[in-house]
């Protein structure tokens, strides 16, 4: 018996094939899917962190740093596709991992993909929040109480400076609501409501693009102006470390294309329209960032969108200025009331798709058995999984209401690069284990592809702040322990015989370019944490320390899964699962004081 017990791909289709009453209903073809993606890909990124971006990290260079982005969501993207395309299951990354690289794997990342989806929705929940509030006030003329839009003890600076303080988010907690009881009526009448307001967005982004595109003044960004004259900005004035941390966070911009995978049981012809949605809406939504980014840097000084709540409007704003007594200054007027317009429905599809991914996992989970039966129960009429995702919304809600949720951006960000360092390590091993899959949509350039998923996603992670990968690690550690304390002994891969699980005797040779690809990332961390961070030396042994360690745990769960005894048998060991959950205390005991610590003592020590 062993952790790495895998399900069979051939049952995992298998189910994915199902039908009856308890089963997801086929509706979406490769259209709903391509607009779910670009509905959770435009939302919070491109109205809110691109101008943070800019103005705290990249400057004018944000645009690098958009492209950089989204070239790590491409080659994860083509990863995300020959999965979803070849195992056409509910569960994204966590079922694509049971299927290689083992339960416990798999449930690390199905824990792992929590911080993705219900604290991302969350996230954007308060970005739907501010937009609302500002539209009620200053563009209505509502007086919304502010006490009512932000969590509890936040203070709030309005523009005469005067200040207020937070009680409970009211706009966000009923966004989240509104938006679970429309998920649990359907997932077709989602996918619509979806497609509605994604034509609607995408229009106000073009218009944004068109009207601002005139009036950009190329000084903004330090093209064809000499260096260091007047009005002219430095195109990269926090260094290429600058660059690279803004991408880290507008990351979080580009998270929604792989939300598509998670709806593959639903799809009518996932192995066509699968790749078709995922790299569809990433692709044409890459597009669209990089040109709303070199549009809004030209507008305005970078430094102006450093703390601006809605940078668009602000660049938008700035054109109205240079346009004024104009036709087109005429027009522009009405623009700062369509953007927030389409910003407050940007962020209603957006949530759509969040809340939708989360429910879908707990369904995967639970009919693994390692969530409590009810958590994979499906409504007679509406064939959705109305309890997790009943459950989630209330989680969602909760969180977006009484939480400051600006830490939880970043959380999101680094749990959704694991998982992708998790699924190109996927491919490369799906590859050895199961040659003869069929494959409706191959990975070009295999393992390349792969390899440079994995290194491209550390590089961002390690640009991440150490408070988030401390955060991670807690995160993970409580997974573990609920792992061994329930799922270990409830998985139904413990209820089969060894001849029925035993899937792996005629494995091939293990791929080398699995290991190659997390030790190009631990070597990629060495370099990076010490030379291209802005880190005071005093600082980087604790930053380079936390980091290795999450890379060498991570490189020993991979050597163990290609080089050990390459038993994926089920059964169950009460022996395995008491050293395992008493291991996992200890762990969590461990890095519970370490996090004490950190957040007590040492930030407070060095300013952090």
């Amino acid at each position: 018996m062993s952790l790495f017990a895998t399900k069979s791909i051939d049952k995992i289709i298998a189910e994915a094939h199902e039908s009856g009453e308890h089963t997801l209903k086929k509706t979406l073809n490769a259209l709903d899917l391509t607009m779910l993606g670009i509905g959770a890909i435009i939302g919070t990124g491109i109205f809110v962190l691109t101008g943070q971006a800019a103005g705290k990290h990249a400057g004018p260079a944000v645009i690098i740093s958009m492209i950089i982005a989204g070239i790590v969501s491409a080659f994860a993207a083509l990863c995300y596709s020959e999965f979803a395309a070849s195992v056409p299951i509910s569960g994204s990354a966590y079922a694509y991992g049971y299927g290689t690289l083992g339960e416990f794997v798999a449930w690390i990342i199905g824990w792992d993909l929590i911080l993705e989806y219900a604290f991302g929705a969350a996230t954007v929940a308060v970005g739907w929040s501010g937009y609302v509030v500002s539209l009620f006030r200053d563009t209505l003329g509502i007086p919304f109480p502010l006490a009512l839009s932000a969590p509890p003890g936040t203070t709030i600076v309005l523009s005469d400076g005067s200040t207020a303080t937070g009680f409970f988010n009211l706009p966000a907690f009923l966004i989240s609501i509104a938006v679970t009881l429309l998920l649990i009526k359907g997932i077709k009448e989602s996918a619509s409501f979806n497609s509605i307001i994604v034509v609607v967005k995408i229009v106000v982004v073009v218009l944004f693009i068109i009207a601002g595109i005139g009036y950009v003044n190329t000084d903004n960004i330090g093209i064809g102006c000499a260096a260091g004259s007047p009005g002219c900005a430095q195109f990269m004035p926090y260094g290429f470390p600058g660059v690279v941390t803004g991408a880290a966070v507008i990351f979080f911009a580009y998270i929604g294309f792989d939300a598509v995978s998670t709806a593959a049981q639903e799809a009518k012809n996932p192995q066509r329209d699968m790749p078709i949605g995922i790299l569809g809406s990433l692709g044409i939504c890459t597009i669209l960032y990089i040109l709303v980014a070199g549009i809004m840097v030209g507008l305005v000084d970078y430094k102006l969108l450093t703390n601006a709540a809605a940078p668009i409007a602000v660049a938008i704003d700035a054109a109205l200025q240079k346009a004024s007594g104009t036709t087109m200054g005429t027009i522009l007027q009405v623009f700062p009331t369509i953007i927030k317009v389409g910003a407050v429905l940007g962020l209603s599809s957006t949530m759509v798709v969040m809340v939708m991914g989360q429910p879908r996992v707990f369904y995967s989970m639970a009919k693994d058995g390692l969530l409590p039966a009810w958590a994979a129960k499906i409504h007679p009429k509406y064939q959705t999984p109305h309890i997790t995702t009943a459950i989630t919304g209330t989680i969602v809600a909760i969180l977006a209401g009484f939480v400051p949720i600006n830490l939880l951006g970043e959380l999101v960000s680094i749990g959704t690069l694991f998982a992708f360092v998790i699924v190109g390590t996927g491919i490369i091993i799906l590859r050895s284990s199961n040659p003869n899959l069929n494959r409706p949509f191959r990975v070009p350039l295999s393992p390349l592809i792969p390899i440079a998923t994995v290194v491209s996603a550390a590089y961002l992670m390690n640009s991440l702040p150490l408070d988030t990968w401390i955060r991670l690690i807690v995160w993970m550690s409580i997974g573990l322990v609920i792992y061994f304390a329930y799922s270990y002994s409830h998985s139904n891969l413990r209820q089969v015989s060894d001849e029925v699980a035993n899937q792996s005797d005629s494995r091939n040779a293990p791929p080398i370019a699995a290991i190659i690809a997390i030790v190009l990332a631990i070597a990629l961390t060495l370099y990076q944490v010490p030379y291209l961070m802005d880190l005071k030396s005093e600082t980087i042994p604790l930053n380079l320390g936390i980091r290795l360690f999450a890379w060498i745990v991570t490189g020993i769960l991979v050597a163990m899964l290609m080089y050990g005894k390459q038993d994926n048998r089920g059964g169950s060991d009460s022996k395995i699962q008491k050293i395992g959950l008493i291991g996992s205390l200890i762990n969590l005991a461990v890095w519970g004081a370490i996090t004490y610590w950190f957040f007590i003592h040492y930030a407070e020590l060095h300013g952090k």
